[in-house]
């Protein structure tokens, strides 16, 4: 009995804590911030993705020959 008691309360705690405690963050939420570009790395990434799929066209096609 004193097993089920235990188990039941922690359950209870660590449940029903966090919505107590509301406020209870390591580190304050960050200041709000303009927009982010992403042109640049979007550009790399493309690029990276056009060059893997040439290779591996490449690589096909010296393969049937």
């Amino acid at each position: 009995m004193k097993k089920i008691l235990l188990t039941l309360t922690l359950v209870f705690t660590l449940l029903v804590l966090p919505f107590l405690i509301k406020n209870a963050s390591a580190q304050p939420p960050p200041p709000p911030t303009e927009a982010i570009p992403i042109d640049g790395g979007l550009f790399l990434l493309i690029a990276a993705g056009a060059t893997y799929g040439a290779r591996k066209l490449y690589k096909q096609q010296k393969d049937q020959e």
